[in-house]
């Protein structure tokens, strides 16, 4: 994230490279750079004749090659963006004796999205002197708030913390997803405005109460009333609610809570560290190390990769998903 940033800052500063090989898990970030370069490195006049945008699939590294090694048209660089340049794994060794010389008054920019791009090879080290190479990593889910909130604040807005958790409950750590449902909210809500979750409620369509981060924290209470209320609101409303997606994050939540069982040191830092959560989470686990023992922590984890089994159909044709959530519940509980 703040090697992003960095490039970006380079950028705006005039320190341009002739290559930049953006590649790696989380696509929001490559797109992010490249729209940087594409909406800023030329004028709106220049444009037109010296910015082109190639995709992966439909062409060759001889055809990239040859429109890089071009020269601008009354303008001092052009931009070639190649998008979805992971089609073109099996050769992309073959850009190396372009990148080994390229060509200054060019700025090319390849987003290899999904894939990674082999440091022990010649392309890696070339580009890494002759421009720069950039790794999207997909972040853990205890830094995606903070990516969230520091994202907002620049654009004059804010979240409360529990907005924020429940988000990346709901949606996952997808940068590009979350920040599409960010975008409609900064369409509904005035600047300044800090996003609640009743915000988000009303215009996402995620209710506060009534969610998976909910659930997981009444289990983790043994709150039976409160579980018992989700889980029958989760089966009114299966399509907002999928079985598959609660099943998957409760087996995380006790996956999680296995591990720290197994910590020496459970000071909140540590605990934080260790299980790469977001420290608004430890006192969940403290209280959910209470009420499930270890042993009971390894019974649960198999309930759930049976009901994961039956929700897929094997063992229980017969059973709907709001059935086998019921099941569940009384299992742990």
């Amino acid at each position: 994230m703040d090697e992003a940033v960095q490039i970006v800052n380079d950028i705006r500063k005039g320190t341009i490279k002739p290559i930049y090989f953006l590649f790696g898990e989380e696509g929001y970030f490559i797109d992010k750079i490249s729209d940087f370069i594409g909406d800023k490195v030329l004028t709106e006049e220049e444009k037109g004749f010296n910015q082109m945008v190639l995709y992966g699939k439909d062409v060759t590294i001889d055809d990239i090659v040859g429109n890089a090694k071009r020269y601008p048209m009354m303008a001092e660089k052009q931009v070639v963006i190649v998008k979805e340049a992971q089609h073109l794994s099996r050769n992309i060794e073959k850009l190396a004796n372009y990148a080994n010389n390229p060509q200054m008054t060019t700025v090319l920019v390849m987003c290899y999205k999904y894939k990674k791009l082999d440091k022990r090879k010649g392309l890696y080290k070339i580009i890494k002197k002759t421009g720069v190479v950039f790794e999207s990593k997909k972040l853990y889910e205890n830094q995606v708030s903070d990516w969230l909130r520091k994202n907002l604040v620049s654009s004059g807005y804010s979240i409360s913390h529990k907005a924020a958790i429940l988000l990346v409950e709901y949606l996952g750590t997808d940068l590009s997803r979350i920040n599409n449902e960010m975008e409609k909210l900064k369409l509904a809500l005035p600047t300044n405005s800090e996003i609640t979750p009743k915000d988000i409620e009303e215009h996402i369509g995620i209710s506060k109460d009534y969610n998976n981060f909910e659930l997981k924290k009444a289990i983790g209470e043994r709150n039976v009333v409160k579980a018992t209320k989700i889980v029958t609101y989760f089966a009114q409303n299966p399509k907002d609610n999928p079985f598959v997606l609660t099943v998957t994050l409760l087996h995380s939540f006790f996956t999680q809570l296995l591990q720290y069982h197994g910590l020496k040191d459970h000071s909140p830092k540590n605990v934080a560290s260790a299980l790469r959560i977001n420290p608004y989470f430890v006192g969940e686990f403290q209280t959910a190390a209470k009420n499930y023992p270890m042993k009971k922590v390894s019974a649960i984890i198999s309930d759930l990769r049976e009901m994961d089994l039956k929700g897929k159909g094997v063992g229980a044709t017969n059973m709907l998903p709001s059935d086998l959530l019921k099941e569940l519940l009384v299992k742990i509980i």
